[in-house]
């Protein structure tokens, strides 16, 4: 679970920039910027992250605060899942990344799978939505929530992409060392019950 500090200061941010987004009294306003480097304060105290990198990272939102949404593809042959070995930390991850504007979920999921594996994919079942912060991922500045979407391969071969450095599969007691940031080993134990067992619920949260 994220520390209490992380979420206390995530909140601060979203109140912060829903008002500087709606309020137009200028006393108003300092308030809120006021609120917002408190929030940057704590997420600086409590990371090696420097100051004016978090700054940066707030201060680019804008609008009403909402959750960024993750889109991982998952595809199974012969009992075993598609992973890629993420270049930024050389572990694995069911291929994915951040919904685009102006795609649906399961064009995301297309499109990732497409440029990391390689492969030509069809979506065919939502399995999961979670809240990245209830499941056992590194602390985020980002409230995430995360989709999980099941794919049938139709064509393509495995291909590395500029994401990636290697496409494999993998069985359930032979996964690799895997890209927490992107992916629990739990998450991944989730997908192949949904392999044995096709007709469970989609799990939320």
């Amino acid at each position: 679970m994220e520390p209490k500090w992380l979420g206390w200061a995530k909140q601060l941010q979203s109140i912060a920039q829903a008002g500087l987004t709606y309020s137009k009294d200028v006393y108003d306003l300092e308030r809120f910027e006021f609120i917002r480097n408190i929030s940057i304060d704590i997420i600086a105290h409590h990371t090696d992250m420097d100051r004016t990198v978090i700054k940066d990272l707030f201060a680019g939102e804008t609008g009403y605060a909402t959750p960024k949404v993750d889109i991982r593809g998952v595809v199974f042959k012969d009992e075993k899942i598609l992973m890629v070995r993420e270049n930024t930390d050389g572990r694995w991850a069911l291929p994915g990344g951040w919904a685009d504007i102006g795609l649906t979920p399961s064009e995301v999921a297309v499109k990732e799978l497409k440029e990391e594996s390689g492969f030509d994919v069809k979506a065919t079942k939502l399995l999961a939505v979670m809240d990245m912060k209830c499941h056992p991922h590194p602390p985020s500045s980002y409230h995430i929530y995360k989709m999980f979407i099941q794919c049938e391969i139709i064509g393509g071969q495995a291909t590395e992409g500029v994401e990636t450095s290697e496409v494999k599969f993998f069985a359930e007691n032979e996964l690799p060392p895997l890209s927490t940031a992107r992916n629990t080993h739990s998450q991944i134990e989730m997908a192949f019950t949904f392999l044995k067992n096709p007709q469970s619920p989609v799990y939320l949260d």
